[in-house]
């Protein structure tokens, strides 16, 4: 069984429900605004038991802006399209694990849409990713290495703002999204020639690209010890081998993300399918920001009924001029 970590999880229960106590109402028509000036929030939302919620209105959300109300000017409840790159550890603490990663991602392909697509990305020696986007399961599988090196690393947080790179500018059409599976934290420089990167890099990155972020902590079994990157992040990465890293959780909160753990011998598939249901279960919001100053805004997505959740991003960046 997949095993919920913090609040930020992904549900374990993927039911989209309606509100037992609210009254029958006619669904509320989306409103649609074209401009890359609307600053745009996917919002999950749960009830009390961690189900998803999709028979809310405009209505019912509010928008702050620094603390400040801001009238919705884009709303959406439809699905929409899904550009997902997939990020799987192969350092050597997941030695042993590429039978479940094949088998994941055979399955992953059966949770797109049809106007979905995705790339398979892995990280450990070297961090590479999927020529194109596709749904077509064994050009997904053809990304996996057939070995994993006993010592390759976990360049955790460098293949994140890589799969962030891959996707280029946003044009509104389809969702970009990052799903990173790992079993460590990040081994920190590993070579002078590689650039470092920390996990506020990959928040600031995912900010301002308007990527969302999702983690799978994975609990590997024990293999043989990887060799340590260098300086402090080298050293807690060598220490918390086949221990999911904990700051993972923080950069999928702050992208309006989730994050679940599973353990060594759980379905990978089922996560996969976790996710995929979620982000077709999302709400649209968007607004016309209230300064083009260029700078991060603090952005806060609260609801009006009771015993309901929303999760979506904490932050954007305005546009300019």
């Amino acid at each position: 069984m997949v095993r919920i970590l913090v609040s930020v999880l992904v549900a374990a229960s993927v039911v989209a429900v309606r509100g037992a106590q609210d009254p029958p109402q006619e669904q509320q028509p989306s409103i649609f605004r074209s401009g890359s000036e609307l600053v745009r929030a996917y919002v999950t939302v749960t009830d009390k038991d961690g189900r998803l919620v999709t028979s809310l209105t405009k209505d019912d959300f509010e928008l702050r802006d620094e603390g400040k109300v801001q009238p919705v000017t884009l709303f959406d409840n439809s699905p929409v399209a899904i550009r997902l790159i997939v990020m799987l550890d192969v350092s050597g603490s997941m030695t042993g694990n590429l039978p479940l990663l094949r088998n994941g991602t055979a399955q992953l392909a059966k949770y797109l849409r049809r106007d979905d697509r995705a790339r398979l990305g892995t990280f450990g020696k070297d961090v590479v990713i999927g020529s194109s986007f596709t749904r077509d399961a064994g050009e997904l599988l053809s990304t996996l290495p057939s070995t994993i090196d006993p010592e390759a690393p976990t360049p955790l947080w460098r293949a994140i703002v890589k799969a962030i790179e891959t996707f280029g500018p946003n044009d509104g059409e389809a969702r970009h999204v990052v799903l990173v599976l790992s079993d460590g934290a990040d081994s920190g420089l590993t070579s002078f020639r590689d650039t470092f990167t920390s996990q506020g890099d990959v928040i600031d990155r995912a900010r301002r690209q308007d990527v969302m972020v999702y983690g799978i902590g994975m609990r590997s079994r024990p293999g043989r010890p990887s060799v340590p990157g260098l300086g402090v992040g080298g050293l807690q990465a060598a220490l918390g081998a086949g221990m999911p890293d904990p700051a993972l959780a923080r950069v999928a909160e702050e992208s309006g993300g989730g994050y679940l753990e599973i353990n060594f011998g759980d379905d990978l598939g089922l996560a996969f399918a976790q996710v995929a249901e979620e982000l077709h279960s999302q709400y649209l919001l968007g607004f016309d920001p209230p300064k083009r100053d260029g700078k991060t805004h603090d952005l806060e997505v609260k609801l009006k009924k009771g015993g309901l959740k929303p999760r979506a991003r904490k932050s954007y960046v305005a546009p300019k001029g």
